[in-house]
């Protein structure tokens, strides 16, 4: 390694270990308590009630007060990936475990569909030696 390398590591190395020291520092002076609040119009900020809280004031419009907040009203348009009857029939599979005639011990009469299985498997079998 040249020596321009070399100092150009260790000028490098200094930075960042003088960059995380302040951070420690100013970790240990923090605040105990950190309060966020949304006020309207010319309503006032509240303010901190001792020396251990920060309070965070967000202002927004009169007109915002009693409306849905615009995250929540501005819904981004989504892809339709299947219909609801594909949805619906996806989530009924999903929970037939928990449905009598499942062979499951999850769910009211779970266990049974476990004889009703044994059962479609031994006739599955015969008829496959059948063929």
């Amino acid at each position: 390694m040249t020596k321009l390398g070399k100092s150009v590591g260790l000028v490098a190395l200094a930075v960042v270990a003088g960059a995380s020291a302040p951070a420690a520092l100013a970790q240990d002076s923090l605040p105990d308590r950190e309060t966020n609040v949304v006020v309207y119009g010319d309503d006032p900020c509240p303010q901190a009630r001792d020396d251990e809280e920060i309070v965070v004031c967000a202002r927004r419009p009169e007109e915002e007060r009693y409306r849905i907040p615009r995250e929540l009203r501005e819904q981004r348009e989504r892809p339709t990936e299947s219909s609801w009857a594909a949805t619906n029939a996806a989530l009924e599979a999903e929970q037939a475990y928990t449905r009598p005639n499942s062979c499951s011990p999850v769910g009211s009469f779970g266990q049974s569909g476990c004889l009703m299985m044994m059962l479609n498997q031994w006739f599955a079998e015969r008829a496959a030696r059948r063929r």
